[in-house]
């Protein structure tokens, strides 16, 4: 799933003119002489040659798109940090609510069609595209009831966003409701909630009071004649819940553990109805993308990669946030920006997990050129997941952070696939054996085919979320693997 590929960097010709992020031209006396291999530059530095020209000439050299540094009017989210009114008033002087009825009355097709060309892909981890996704909901009514349901779980450790929408601005979200219902033929959302969100639900609770006071959801919904509901489900905290047949299992009061696909949600879900399970962020900015058009979503970000994106950052850094930011951002950028740097400087960093605790954790080389989005993070054999950025210095233990997080895993497997039920206590129990290096240098190789032969063999993703971290702990530091055997065994003679 993850491919081995790196960023192509352009010609040689592109590369000598790029310094840093900035592409500079050739002096103004300079004649450049363009090999057979220059007639087609990187298209990532925008520059061009024309082929009528004579081979020796100067080159035009466009600025290269940079990424970040998100203009305050393309916000999305413009109460993230609470400091206005959560409530509908504030909501309102905020944009919330502004004409639904007429965002309504274009119908089904035209919201697929704007979220379709908005580019945005689904903010919960996996990336798939969400216009694509909310149009495979059935077109015709067959008799059955169709249902939205919002993963509010938010129990991917480090993650921290979706919180932060119900906490200080719930409208958006239930607003989103409406909007992402109808373009599914749906009548009624349901919102699961993580049961530790006490704070968060009080309020979702509030907004949905409001709503309903107001006629903007209800049997009339903002006077459109679509009949709406929400309701909001509270979870009992386990982590498997966050996988969308899990979830629905949950929600109909079974235990929580995935279902086999084919059936797909969207044919038999909720109640056994078409159902489309989608992620708080992504609902919540459905609202503002069919308000300023899909064109201007895609706008930001890089090819594939559009739209902005919450980002949680924790761990080592000087000024931990939640940011909202333009997708493509450089992570150093982004931290350099929003968090003040690494605590005691880039030259302290050990390493970074990009995007919440399932995915690989990339060394400090990496992070100083990687571009935060889908693509560029799965082509250093990483992931953009929840965006969940936790950053460890040099006082972490890499090998006993990793430990931690097999025993989380290990500890959530619901138990219903052989390879994770029993692959996940033995990842646990060496990644302990190996904090103190209590192990043989040729397990390091059993742990890391251990860990493929739980990826990609269990009904559900977290097989992969427990085998990715231990993958990239001895993809990178498997030197610091081998040192501690050795210490240990040292020690013991």
């Amino acid at each position: 799933m993850l491919s081995g590929l790196s960023r192509a960097t352009g010609s040689g010709v592109a590369r000598s003119l790029v310094r840093g992020s900035a592409v500079v031209a050739p002096s103004p006396s300079a004649d450049v002489a363009l090999p057979a291999a220059a007639q087609t530059l990187s298209q990532d530095t925008r520059s061009y040659v024309s082929s009528s020209a004579p081979a020796r000439q100067r080159i035009a050299v466009e600025p290269t798109r940079v990424y970040g540094g998100l203009r305050d009017q393309d916000r999305i989210y413009t109460n993230l940090y609470g400091k206005h009114d959560f409530k509908l008033a504030g909501a309102l002087k905020r944009g919330d609510w502004y004409r639904t009825k007429d965002l309504l009355n274009k119908g089904r097709d035209w919201i697929i069609d704007e979220m379709k060309k908005s580019g945005m892909r689904g903010r919960g981890g996996a990336g798939f595209p969400s216009g694509l996704k909310w149009s495979f909901m059935p077109k015709q009514n067959d008799g059955r009831p169709h249902y939205l349901v919002v993963n509010a779980d938010e129990g991917e450790p480090g993650t921290c966003k979706d919180r932060e929408i119900m906490r200080a601005d719930p409208h958006k979200l239930v607003e989103g409701c409406l909007l992402a219902g109808f373009s599914m033929g749906a009548n009624a959302a349901y919102i699961y909630i993580r049961g530790e969100f006490v704070e968060e639900a009080q309020k979702l609770q509030i907004a949905i009071d409001e709503a309903y006071a107001a006629g903007l959801i209800g049997p009339d919904a903002c006077k459109s004649g679509w009949p709406f509901d929400v309701y909001v489900h509270r979870g009992a905290g386990a982590y498997i819940c966050g996988e969308e047949t899990a979830l629905i299992e949950s929600l109909e009061g079974n235990s929580g553990k995935p279902r086999l696909k084919p059936p797909f949600p969207a044919n038999i879900g909720l109640y056994g109805c078409p159902t489309t399970v989608a992620n708080v962020e992504t609902v919540a900015g459905c609202p503002t993308i069919l308000r300023r058009g899909g064109e201007w979503f895609a706008s930001l970000g890089r090819k594939n990669n559009h739209g902005t994106k919450l980002f949680a950052i924790s761990g080592h850094v000087n000024k931990p946030c939640t940011v909202e930011e333009e997708m493509s951002i450089p992570l150093k950028e982004l931290i350099d920006r929003h968090c003040g740097g690494i605590r005691g400087g880039w030259d302290n960093l050990l390493g970074i997990i990009p995007g919440g605790s399932s995915v690989p954790v990339l060394p400090k080389e990496t992070c100083e050129t990687v571009l935060m989005d889908f693509d560029d993070l799965r082509d250093v054999k990483s992931g953009l997941g929840t965006a969940a950025v936790i950053v460890m210095d040099k006082s972490t233990d890499m090998i006993a952070a990793i430990a931690r997080l097999a025993q989380f895993y290990r500890h959530e497997s619901c138990g219903q696939c052989t390879p994770c039920r029993e692959g996940t206590p033995w990842l646990s129990d060496m990644m302990e054996r190996f904090v103190v290096g209590n192990a043989r240098l040729d397990e390091i190789d059993q742990l890391e085919e251990l860990s493929y032969q739980i990826e990609g063999h269990t009904i559900c993703a977290l097989g992969d979320a427990a085998a990715w971290p231990v993958q990239g702990l001895i993809r990178h530091f498997r030197p610091l693997m081998e040192q501690r055997i050795e210490q240990y065994h040292s020690g013991k003679t």
